[in-house]
């Protein structure tokens, strides 16, 4: 499922506690869920602050941390590999002035399948 062209709708917790829900491409490196957004994002703020995530898709949920945090070349790298596999188009066109990629590395700490 993971490395289908399958969206995620990951859910991350809000400075007050309240739960908020972007649907994402997702990717894996075989262990991890990798997720890549923009640096500064509501998404990529929320982990700073909480690591804990939920990912529900497909009837499958995965909940887990993320444990790291990726930027550079390779964040920058990432999303044009999920711009060919999402839209078949070689370079992420939606890149805004100044954005700088970060790829969050959730680490799966439960699997629910229905």
């Amino acid at each position: 499922m993971l490395e289908g062209k399958n969206f995620v709708y990951l859910a991350t917790v809000n400075p007050d506690g309240t739960p908020q829900v972007t649907p994402t491409w997702v990717d894996t490196d075989g262990k991890f869920i990798l997720v890549n957004t923009a640096v500064g994002r509501v998404k990529h703020r929320n982990v700073k602050k909480n690591p804990n995530v939920a990912n529900p898709y497909d009837l499958v949920v995965i909940r887990g941390k993320v444990v790291d945090q990726l930027t550079g070349h390779v964040a920058e790298e990432h999303i044009d590999k999920m711009s060919k596999k999402y839209r078949g188009i070689d370079k992420y066109p939606n890149r805004s002035p100044g954005e700088q990629r970060v790829i969050l590395k959730i680490e799966p700490t439960r699997v629910i399948s229905r």
